[in-house]
């Protein structure tokens, strides 16, 4: 899959998220295929710990979805003490685990979901009202690390000018994206400092469709 195709399918996933929730989807989306099930297991080791540790894993989305649903999560932490949390707005879980001094910290995390294809055509105009609903009000409001305005507000306009409708925006933002974002080699990641420091094991298992 080249970096086009990536962010094109990140775009879709990210339309669906929006579009989930309380949202009447089946007027909007064309469901296909049945449930698939799969299970993903994250072990992580922290290879030279000082003190204690603390380790964090996210799970599959909390909440039920038209496309995704939450079978359960299942963890082990020997010496350690283990906590799941779901954020409140967004549905998100993370599984959180602390290990005191002198202890081994090994984090295996099992998460079991399913899934099902979602279709929805952006391109053919839908029902949705001028004003939006406090759902889609909700993504459209910055974060902490991802502001909406200064610079980011600056330049999206820049981008979008001379678009006529939602769908055209959005490709014109997109395209930008391809055009001017890239991967700095030498700026690393904190995930990636982590991951090569502290992990010594991350293995993802699916099964099979059922």
């Amino acid at each position: 899959m080249n970096r086009r195709q990536f962010l094109r399918s990140s775009i879709s996933v990210s339309a669906l998220t929006v579009l989930s929730g309380r949202l009447p989807l089946a007027r909007a989306a064309a469901e296909s295929g049945t449930w698939r099930n799969f299970e993903v297991t994250t072990q992580v080791e922290v290879l030279a710990p000082e003190g204690g540790t603390r380790v964090w894993l996210p799970t599959p989305l909390a909440v039920e979805t038209p496309y995704q649903t939450a079978v359960g999560n299942t963890w082990k932490a020997e010496g350690g003490s283990v906590a799941f949390q779901t954020d409140a707005r967004y549905g998100a879980g993370i599984v959180s685990a602390e290990w005191p001094a002198g202890q081994k910290p090994v984090l295996t995390l099992t998460s079991r979901f399913a899934t099902r294809d979602i279709a929805v055509d952006l391109g053919k105009p839908g029902r949705v009202s001028s004003a939006p609903s406090a759902e889609l009000r909700k993504y459209l409001e910055p974060t902490e690390l991802l502001p909406t305005d200064g610079i980011v507000k600056e330049t999206a306009i820049g981008i979008v000018k001379g678009a006529r409708t939602d769908n055209d925006k959005a490709r014109a933002i997109y395209e930008w994206i391809v055009e001017n974002t890239f991967r700095d080699p030498k700026t690393r990641a904190v995930a990636w400092a982590i991951s090569s420091s502290c992990w010594s094991q991350r293995t993802w298992a699916g099964s099979a469709p059922t």
